[in-house]
């Protein structure tokens, strides 16, 4: 039975299952964002903060239990001088799934994931400025009135210079 166990397995033994999850870790932290599909992003996640979390206090200890999980030299160093810096402050959450569709080989949901604090692309966005209520005329015919202004204009102006 599999009473209380609400993990998802996606598949794979559990040896292979933690493999995998390393290594795509280890690829988020280096590249700061990946494209999976999505019930792996929801297991990366699940994996992944706690040990993002264990970043936050850089001793001995925690660089020890990291590199339990990650075994590789750079990954941790990346994640314990950078990645620990831009975290300190936010006391969770610290990846975002975004979801991109299907793929179209075999219908699989996609998604990107990728930490909060290094999304240069949203925190360039700029927000649209306002939409201005257009005139319900047709163009020609606004096109013609604008001339039509602008020709009594220079009329106006002139008899009041003389």
């Amino acid at each position: 039975m599999r009473h209380n166990k609400k993990f998802n397995h996606l598949s794979r033994k559990a040896a292979h299952r933690d493999a995998m999850l390393a290594n795509m870790t280890i690829s988020l932290i280096m590249q700061k964002r990946i494209e999976t599909t999505l019930a792996k992003a929801k297991a990366l996640r699940v994996y992944a903060e706690p040990i993002i979390n264990r970043a936050k206090k850089d001793d001995t200890s925690s660089r020890r239990v990291v590199f339990g999980y990650l075994q590789n030299k750079e990954a941790v160093t990346e994640l314990f001088k950078e990645i620990s810096q831009k975290i300190a402050d936010r006391p969770g959450g610290y990846l975002r799934i975004i979801k991109l569709g299907i793929r179209k080989s075999d219908a699989t949901e996609m998604a990107f994931i990728e930490f909060v604090d290094y999304d240069e692309n949203m925190a360039k966005a700029t927000k649209k400025a306002a939409k201005t209520r257009r005139s319900r005329k047709p163009a020609a015919k606004a096109a013609e009135v604008q001339t039509e202004a602008q020709a009594e204009a220079p009329a106006a102006e002139t008899p009041a210079a003389e």
